[in-house]
């Protein structure tokens, strides 16, 4: 399975909520879990896969989660800019400014319905992918000359990856 990169229209899509926890969603769920650590990535949405389904997974330093149907409760602490990534945007790094703090509420897939407070990565991870059941990407949150720049790069190592 590969994840979707930029320029693909489902990454810019509203994910549609998961109605029914079933197989179906269990087999999705592990085959988003294989495709972030093989991509060694912290977190991945659903969308990346090219489902437009409210489901993210989440794996910083140890803290490991499946939530079906997230929603972010809520941001606090400090603003504070660090570099980010993207595994739809494989290549450039940005610098991006969140939240220190963030709060979501979801489901597992037992069906329990959770609430997670992160800090530092963790509640970057949240509000990351977050951003991709919105239809956003890191690039939303740079100055247009930066996000030209990113793109520029992206674009990039695409071809070098291509020719190689």
């Amino acid at each position: 399975m590969s994840i979707r990169t930029f320029g693909d229209p489902v990454l810019r899509r509203t994910a549609e909520p998961v109605e029914t926890i079933d197989d179906e969603i269990r087999q999705i769920c592990e085959r988003m879990v294989e495709a972030m650590l093989r991509a060694n990535g912290v977190g991945l949405a659903a969308p990346q896969i090219g489902i437009s389904k409210q489901i993210i997974v989440l794996d910083v330093e140890g803290d490991f989660h499946v939530l079906i149907n997230p929603e972010l409760v809520s941001v606090g602490g400090d603003s504070e800019t660090l570099t980010e990534g993207c595994l739809s945007v494989p290549g450039p790094h940005a610098e991006v400014t969140r939240h220190e703090r963030a709060t979501v509420a979801g489901t597992t897939l037992d069906g329990e319905r959770i609430e997670i407070t992160g800090e530092g990565m963790l509640a970057r991870a949240i509000q990351h992918e977050i951003d991709h059941l919105n239809g956003r990407l890191f690039l939303d949150h740079l100055s247009p000359a930066r996000r030209k720049s990113v793109i520029k790069e992206f674009e990039r190592t695409q071809r070098e990856e291509a020719s190689e």
